[in-house]
């Protein structure tokens, strides 16, 4: 017979922990988010519908997107046991210098249409971090703004070539004065991809207020408030366009840049060069023969050719031919920190992650920016002591398998 007895109040105070409440709201709802799809909820919530799909949306029917995350959904790890992983390090060099973790923060256009703070607030928070963060062209923020918000970090510069090959010059020696010290050269986007939820939510430079916007902004007066008490939207390298993204993309990307184009940037640039959105083995070996210090696999994050390769895929591939002597990077579709652990132990010397970057800053600015690298971080430290890896170096293929699904052999 099990014996009963009538419980004191000392047993439950033991037994039950409440946690003292907090005030703040965006503190509580980022202290409540484990994961970059809890920061991705989150920014859905507190954020319009135009800038949100603006970040979560791709190109045409976003199956590249979808392939690509697919990619790492089907990773599996082989780990090994009884191995001293007490303490682990995930420092690396890149691009001739120091990363904390073996990811920065990729470009990403518009910034302070997501979030008030834009640009200035993921460069302090990477900066604090202690990795690489990424100013696009089309940024909200200067060279000169980004590098007084991250003067100890390392900046970097994402070029689009313009039409107007002066004004691509200067933009870059603005950035070269400011210090940045690796230039991501874009080679993607010879006109703009077919971005179909843009176009639904009729987005526009500067945002229009149609019935539809204003019926969904209603319940997002935060960030309302923060957009209407700020200093206006604008772009870091040009002033006074109106009309579409699309529009503006298309008035502003060259269709003519050729190989001889990049040989020209790389001396014109004083630092490291990366060409961003290589997609076959044929183009990465073309790009490591003219000297380029690496090569980013990338299809833009599905953004602009659907149906593209999944980066992850052509990962080992390009490594093999030309990882001895060029550094290959990768991006699109990482969600999380076993992401960034699988592309290295693949070969990948970087990861760039943009879409989790700005879902963190929709759902809390600088806070929520900290919060992803915070997350992506432990994720990153987490899986290399599941997989008896101590440092990132000792990251290799054996620790990864890519499962397919389908056959991607060619046609014919």
């Amino acid at each position: 017979m099990t014996e009963r007895r009538i419980p004191s109040p000392s047993d439950f105070s033991d037994l039950l922990r409440f946690r003292r409440p907090t005030l703040d709201v965006t503190a509580r709802r980022l202290a409540n988010a484990h994961t970059i799809a809890d920061l991705r909820t989150i920014a859905q919530r507190v954020t319009p519908r135009a800038p949100f799909d603006y970040t979560d949306g791709a190109a045409e029917a976003e199956l590249s997107l979808a392939r690509a995350r697919q990619a790492f959904l089907d990773i599996e790890f082989h780990p090994a046991i009884l191995r001293d992983v007490s303490v682990v390090d995930t420092t690396c060099t890149v691009a001739g210098g120091p990363s904390a973790l073996p990811f920065g923060i990729a470009p990403t256009g518009f910034t302070r249409m997501m979030h008030s703070a834009g640009e200035r607030a993921g460069a302090a928070a990477a900066g604090a971090a202690g990795i690489p963060f990424s100013l696009s062209t089309v940024g909200t923020a200067t060279p000169e703004e980004v590098a007084a918000a991250n003067p100890d970090g390392r900046n970097w510069f994402q070029l689009y070539m313009w039409r107007d090959r002066d004004r691509s010059m200067d933009v870059l020696r603005r950035a070269a004065a400011a210090g940045f010290d690796t230039l991501l050269v874009t080679v993607d986007t010879p006109v703009a991809g077919a971005r179909l939820r843009d176009r639904y939510n009729g987005l526009t430079i500067p945002p229009t207020l149609t019935g539809r916007t204003v019926l969904n902004a209603i319940p997002k007066v935060r960030w309302w408030f923060d957009f209407l008490t700020t200093e206006p939207l604008a772009f870091s390298t040009f002033q006074g366009f109106e009309g579409t993204v699309a529009e503006l993309l298309d008035s502003m990307f060259d269709p003519t840049v050729t190989y001889d184009d990049l040989a020209w940037i790389q001396e014109e640039w004083p630092g490291k060069v990366v060409v961003k959105g290589v997609q076959t083995l044929d183009d990465a070996r073309r790009c490591a023969s003219l000297g380029v210090h690496g090569v980013l696999l990338s299809n833009h994050g599905g953004r602009q050719l659907d149906r593209a390769p999944v980066p992850f895929h052509l990962l080992p591939t390009v490594v093999r031919e030309i990882g001895a002597d060029t550094e290959v990077w990768v991006d699109t579709g990482i969600m999380s920190g076993a992401d960034v652990v699988a592309s290295i132990a693949l070969g990948a010397r970087f990861t760039l992650v943009g879409r989790a970057y700005l879902y963190g800053l929709m759902a809390g600015g600088r806070a929520g920016v900290d919060r992803t690298i915070q997350i992506l971080g432990d994720e990153v430290r987490r899986t290399m002591k599941l997989l008896g890896v101590h440092h990132v170096g000792e990251l290799e293929p054996r620790h990864v398998t890519q499962l397919h699904r389908a056959d991607r052999r060619p046609l014919g």
